[in-house]
């Protein structure tokens, strides 16, 4: 048969099946991510069918799906937003940075790995998942508590973190050492700093490229305009990624808006084929004897993002069940942690269990963070946080699942 042929078969068999495991993520009410993720260790190196003509195809969507995924970040802020929210919440962010990125480099390095595996699993542990955050609130009602703004604070700080960290775990896995990750660091903030001024300046004439009006050449347009500054970003060795979502802050208004409604399904199909092409890469033999250690990380760092939360929403005065619903709600971890170990994945040389650790641990937070989450809205917790904050004299809202 021909190779043309094949990989028709292929890639329509397995698109097909993600189009099911979507259907049947939304019933049971999880994200899809470890869905597509069990995909790609099925079809994977090592699975039960391997999937060969394609495996070029899946890299290059993959590739696509990350900077879909940043381009769309990005034009959820403006160039003012982002910069307001590093202000206020910036406290938050330090906080979460230190109670989320150094129980991973500690984990990394008792398990006897190098410190450059340190580095990327410190990023794996640190940063939630925005996409699977924003729909769990969005399922469970609570996109107007007090405490939700704390919760997007915080992953907004992440998401603008990531534009100097990426830059620096690449020249770091690249093996340019401290001082080449520290000159692409260098760089990484001169360029995001002159973009975020360009944006709250001349973000309006960068917006005028393009017209809201005409969908066609908007989306060709803006879609054009991502791939080459993600390009010539990973050029410079700032990483396409940040490339991406400095584009997406530098555009603004109608613009902003009805590109994001015209990326959103390139960016579902994409951001899938991401997901499947990093299961793909990881051999499931290899992922038993990493289960274990990934529960305990898990466990561990589950546990300091709510920790993080308490501590945020705490900060502005939010009453102790928005705390624990704004810890709760931090938990899963998902698109960055895949995309920091899909970077390291792909250096030569880097240990070789970070894949399936990352795989396994990204699992486990993106099914139980969901499922966690839903803890404070039962029965059963209302009554134990009412009687906690009596004893404590805290006074507690009427309505306790709205958390006003």
């Amino acid at each position: 048969m021909h190779e043309t042929t094949i990989l028709l078969i292929e890639v329509g068999a397995l698109l097909l099946g993600l189009g099911m495991l979507g259907r049947l993520s939304r019933r049971i009410g999880l994200s899809p991510i470890p869905l597509y993720l069990l995909a790609g260790l099925a079809f994977g190196h090592g699975g039960l069918l391997p999937l060969n003509a394609s495996e070029e195809f899946f890299a290059v969507g993959a590739e696509i799906g990350v900077i879909l995924l940043l381009v769309m970040l990005g034009l959820e802020y403006s160039a003012t937003e982002l910069v307001g929210n590093l202000r206020s919440a910036a406290p938050a962010g330090l906080i979460d940075g230190l109670l989320n990125a150094l129980p991973g480099a500690a984990f990394a390095l008792l398990m006897g790995w190098n410190w450059v595996a340190a580095v990327a699993l410190g990023g794996i542990t640190w940063v939630s998942s925005s996409g699977v955050i924003a729909k769990v609130l969005a399922d469970l009602g609570r996109l107007g508590n007090r405490e939700t703004p704390v919760i997007l604070s915080v992953l907004v700080i992440e998401d603008l973190a990531m534009a100097f960290y990426l830059p620096l775990v690449t020249a770091v896995l690249a093996g340019t050492g401290l001082i080449g990750g520290g000159i692409a660091l260098a760089v990484a903030v001169c360029t995001v700093v002159v973009v975020l001024v360009v944006a709250i300046r001349y973000g309006h004439v960068i917006s005028a490229m393009f017209s809201a009006k005409d969908p066609e050449a908007l989306l060709l347009g803006v879609l054009g305009l991502t791939l080459l500054v993600a390009g010539v970003a990973a050029g410079l060795q700032v990483s396409a990624a940040v490339g991406a979502f400095l584009v997406g802050i530098a555009l603004s208004g109608p613009v902003a808006h009805n590109a994001t409604e015209l990326l959103s399904p390139l960016r579902d199909l994409f951001a899938a084929v991401f997901f499947v092409f990093f299961g793909l890469a990881t051999n499931p033999a290899d992922m038993p004897p990493v289960l274990l250690p990934a529960l305990g990380l898990a466990v561990v760092t589950m546990a300091t993002k709510v920790v993080t939360g308490y501590l945020a929403a705490r900060r502005v005065g939010i009453a102790l069940p928005g705390r624990l619903r704004a810890g709760l709600g931090l938990m899963p971890r998902g698109e960055f942690s895949i995309v920091i170990a899909g970077l390291a994945v792909a250096t030569p040389g880097i240990e070789p269990r970070l894949a399936p650790l990352a795989t396994a641990y990204v699992l486990i937070t993106v099914v139980t963070g969901p499922l966690l989450a839903r803890v404070p809205d039962t029965a059963w917790f209302k009554t134990r946080i009412r009687r906690l904050a009596a004893r404590r004299a805290e006074p507690v809202p009427v309505d306790v699942g709205a958390g006003r």
